[in-house]
């Protein structure tokens, strides 16, 4: 253990430096959160009363139709993004990456946050909501719940603004890119992928502040010292 200049004790580790760090303040992204459930919760009010296409999934679809029903396969590549087990693949290694800097709280959030918002949104939201499409419950898409779980919960438990742009540009690509695999396919609305999207950050930021809580009442005062005012 490195000892505190001229003092012969143990130098305490600061809240950056500490391999279990108190996970960040999540008040400055309650702002989104909100405006994310807004989203979702407006979003339905367009449905037509039979759970339907709305005109705005129609304008989104029907050149998305047009241009990829001749390439299924296209359809399929860009889906990819939102396939299950590539998300759980992304998940865990966000999972590995906080284990390997000994951030065990964020490691675990990184596992359960997308998962809780995951089951959430298939055993609440669906449900609340209903909205069939074939013979499943679209709204909002699980798929995407869960792609943009991932995503924004590694976003809120890392603190470099660099990496946050970087990851973010590349969470949008990937979102609009199965956004529009799933749509070709058929297999969800432009409107339930919104709403998916927008439940998916009000959730895991939700949630991410509640772990965030937990963790600081339950943190030993040696573990990490409090940043000084």
């Amino acid at each position: 253990m490195i000892a505190a200049p001229g003092t012969g004790e143990p130098a305490a580790r600061g809240p950056d430096t500490a391999p279990d760090a108190p996970m960040p303040d999540q008040s400055g992204s309650w702002g989104a959160a909100a405006l994310a459930g807004t989203v979702t919760v407006a979003v339905p009010l367009s449905f037509p009363p039979d759970g339907g296409p709305t005109g705005l999934d129609q304008r989104v679809g029907e050149p998305i139709s047009a241009a990829l029903d001749p390439r299924p396969w296209v359809a399929e590549v860009l889906a990819l993004a939102s396939n299950t087990w590539v998300v759980i693949a992304l998940m865990l290694a966000g999972a590995a990456w906080f284990g390997w800097q000994q951030r065990w709280w964020r490691a675990a959030s990184m596992v359960a946050v997308p998962e809780v918002a995951a089951g959430l949104n298939t055993w609440a939201l669906k449900p609340f909501w209903g909205r069939p499409l074939h013979d499943y419950l679209a709204y909002p898409s699980g798929h995407t719940v869960h792609l943009v779980a991932v995503a924004t919960t590694f976003l809120v438990l890392i603190e470099s603004t660099r990496a946050r742009l970087v990851i973010a540009c590349c969470a949008a690509v990937a979102w609009v890119s199965a956004a529009i695999g799933m749509i070709a396919l058929d297999y969800h609305h432009a409107t339930d992928i919104i709403g998916g999207a927008g439940a998916a950050i009000a959730l895991s930021v939700l949630l991410c502040s509640a772990i965030a809580q937990v963790q600081r009442r339950t943190a030993r005062p040696a573990d990490y010292c409090p940043p000084r005012g």
